[in-house]
């Protein structure tokens, strides 16, 4: 994982935790994943426990990103303005206007919060009468219907005897 900015970094080690921070055109580039934020928060956890000034990083456990955030995995992009990203749970969480879209615009889901997990193939979408879920999905196929065709007249029911 490559994590770029223009601005500060800033990093405090502990024990147990490194927690870093990023300032102004972050980006960051991992396995099939591409993250840019105007600021980046980033908690992993101390590798072999001994701490050191830049600490010697093992596992990362977590990674908000804030300011006009956009992240491209694979034929997906989302943009939103705060993303909690957990990789020890396989969960992204998405809030502050969130959107997702195919990368060839075959569907776009928004909604005001978000919770996206790998491996399961499911998405959580939470709405509210004031801030509904918006999915827009490809036309469905014709279902043969034709506007110009008279429907078939109607069969009368059975007389009861």
């Amino acid at each position: 994982t490559v994590i770029e900015c223009a601005g500060a970094f800033e990093t405090v080690s502990t024990d147990t935790e490194i927690v870093s921070t990023f300032r102004d055109h972050v980006s960051v580039t991992g396995t099939n994943i591409k993250l840019t934020c105007d600021y980046l928060r980033v908690v992993a956890l101390q590798k072999n426990g001994r701490p050191t000034a830049l600490g010697q990083y093992g596992y990362f456990k977590s990674l908000v990103a804030t300011g006009h955030v956009r992240i491209v995995q694979g034929d997906r992009e989302a943009t939103c303005g705060r993303a909690e990203i957990f990789p020890g749970d396989d969960k992204i969480v998405l809030t502050e206007s969130p959107v997702v879209r195919s990368t060839d615009d075959q569907y776009v889901a928004r909604g005001p919060r978000m919770a996206l997990y790998r491996g399961r193939r499911q998405a959580v979408i939470e709405g509210s009468p004031d801030d509904r879920v918006r999915i827009t999905l490809p036309a469905l196929k014709d279902l043969g219907f034709d506007k110009d065709q008279a429907p078939p007249p109607a069969t009368p029911p059975p007389e009861k005897k």
